[in-house]
């Protein structure tokens, strides 16, 4: 991959940065991942994330209570964590297949490691940098194997405090890891608005001094938008072809034409930005002649006083300033003004 390519998410002054997270939304279909990559890209996203593990990688195969979700909110309630993960894991060999579709169209293809082994690998495929989950941001050991290959990391924050935050940055800047992206992430799936918190974003920022994105899973394209208004500058989405299609995480998944609407209106919100300004922008200076002015509202006389009656505030404005208005009332005209007029008066 070409250095453009690699600096991409680190850029300070580029639009969003937008992430469309595969997950296990293939259903176990090489056909579909590969339909879900063209998805992507046809929608405008900057890269395409999948995740490396197996279920035994990920957890043990038992059924005690602690292995079985209970949470009757949870769209994977009564499962164990080996079935769910059996399911939604992206088999290792298709990795290759989906990285090279992937760059073919222009995407930045990377993944989430969930343990050592996943780091090794995804090594060998030379990914340009590496995303943290928010329930392994507690994983020193993992975040260190990833921070020695020196590339950057994005790291989702999730349920982290600030003190375990603090040693997950501290861990990784000391095992390597020059280029942290802090992603503010809410746990839960689908997530609510309510829930998301925000305004963290540019504490984060400040905090950590370093840039701060979104991992989104809530509905809709509010909450995205909203976080590059506070200074958010990588979004990333679970994606999917089709909701009704099903998949693990299908139900807080983006469709595609709603991606594509996240990319377009995430960049004007970044455009809409700017700069602390203040006065007409240069494409505004032709509207000034539409500001308020002073006008003759009648016929008035050389000598004549000025009164509520023979002058008015109108638009446009090529008369005196309205603040000049009460001065006026009073005094003679040092010359004839016909109605319409504008009054040149001081």
């Amino acid at each position: 991959m070409n250095k453009k390519m690699f600096e991409n998410p680190f850029q300070i002054n580029r639009k969003p940065f937008i992430i469309a997270e595969m997950s296990g939304n293939h259903n176990q279909s090489l056909e579909q991942a590969l339909m879900i990559v063209e998805a992507a890209a046809d929608s405008g996203v900057d890269a395409l994330k999948i995740q490396t593990y197996t279920a035994d990688t990920m957890t043990l195969n038992v059924r005690n209570p602690d292995f079985i979700i209970n949470d009757q909110n949870s769209l994977w309630n009564g499962q164990s964590l080996y079935e769910l993960y059996q399911q939604a894991y992206t088999p290792w060999e298709w990795h290759e297949p989906i990285f090279k579709r992937a760059t073919e169209l222009g995407l930045i293809p990377f993944s989430t490691p969930f343990d050592e082994t996943a780091v090794d690998f995804l090594e060998k495929l030379n990914v340009p940098f590496y995303k943290i989950a928010s329930f392994e941001n507690n994983d020193i050991p993992l975040i260190e194997k990833v921070a020695a290959t020196g590339k950057p990391m994005i790291i989702s924050t999730g349920m982290a405090t600030i003190a375990e935050l603090d040693e997950t940055v501290r861990a990784a800047k000391a095992a390597g890891c020059q280029h942290i992206v802090l992603l503010k992430c809410t746990s839960t799936y689908p997530a609510t608005p309510e829930n998301t918190n925000i305004l963290t974003i540019p504490h984060m920022r400040e905090l950590f001094d370093c840039q701060v994105g979104l991992s989104d899973h809530t509905m809709g394209i509010g909450v995205a938008v909203a976080s590059v208004a506070l200074g958010a500058t990588i979004i990333e989405k679970h994606f999917v072809l089709d909701r009704n299609e099903g998949g693990v995480d299908s139900a807080f998944s983006m469709e595609p034409n709603e991606m594509k609407l996240l990319v377009e209106e995430t960049e004007r919100a970044w455009k809409s930005l700017g700069k602390i300004k203040y006065g007409p922008t240069k494409s505004e200076v032709r509207s000034l002649q539409f500001r308020r002015s002073i006008y003759a509202a009648e016929d008035i006389k050389k000598g004549e006083a000025f009164t509520s009656s023979n002058i008015r505030i109108v638009r446009p404005g090529f008369g005196i300033k309205p603040q000049y208005y009460k001065s006026l009332l009073g005094k003679k005209a040092d010359k004839d003004f016909k109605f319409g007029d504008p009054i040149t008066y001081l």
